[in-house]
């Protein structure tokens, strides 16, 4: 009778063990898992485009670069139209000048060439720009002898190839 006390005695731990460890969840930790939709994003866009560019001389008249003679003194303006788009929430860039500086015969000495001055409507304005908008930019040639006598005559500079061009940049106090 002691051996039959003794196997149920063992046959209720086993069991009762067997109980809690194969309870089926009890000692499981929780966890639920959900979803949801993040949505889409779309990229904004910089991009500027240019009308037809005219050289001006200080008297306001037209000039036609291929014809005319620069002398010491001389300041020559070039005005363009151009439909700037600038859009995203924080989009800001910097309108700047290409291809404008001093060489081909001339030096930084005698030639003096401005940052672009832009306008809307008349009114200037300055970089960075931050709407989209119709610019008109414009920057001088100015051409100052350095040298007595006739040095810089037959100098040549190609100020065919100046453009503009937008340079993104961070919009002050925007994150």
């Amino acid at each position: 009778m002691k051996n039959n006390t003794m196997l149920k005695g063992a046959t209720a731990i086993v069991l009762g063990g067997a109980l809690l460890l194969g309870g089926g969840g009890t000692l499981a930790w929780w966890n639920a898992a959900d979803s949801a939709a993040a949505g889409t994003i779309s990229a904004g866009e910089l991009n500027v485009k240019a009308g037809a560019g005219v050289w001006k001389d200080r008297s306001g008249s037209t000039v036609n670069l291929s014809t005319y003679k620069v002398v010491p003194g001389d300041k020559l303006t070039y005005t363009q139209d151009l439909d700037v788009t600038l859009t995203g929430d924080k989009m800001a860039a910097n309108l700047v000048a290409v291809n404008a500086d001093a060489g081909a015969g001339f030096t930084p000495e005698n030639v003096v060439i401005t940052a672009p001055t832009l306008t809307v409507r008349g009114v200037a304005i300055e970089n960075p720009l931050t709407t989209s908008q119709h610019v008109t930019a414009s920057i001088s040639f100015e051409f100052k002898s350095t040298t007595t006598g006739t040095a810089d005559v037959n100098a040549t500079k190609n100020l065919g190839t100046v453009g503009f061009t937008l340079q993104q940049v961070t919009q002050t106090g925007l994150q």
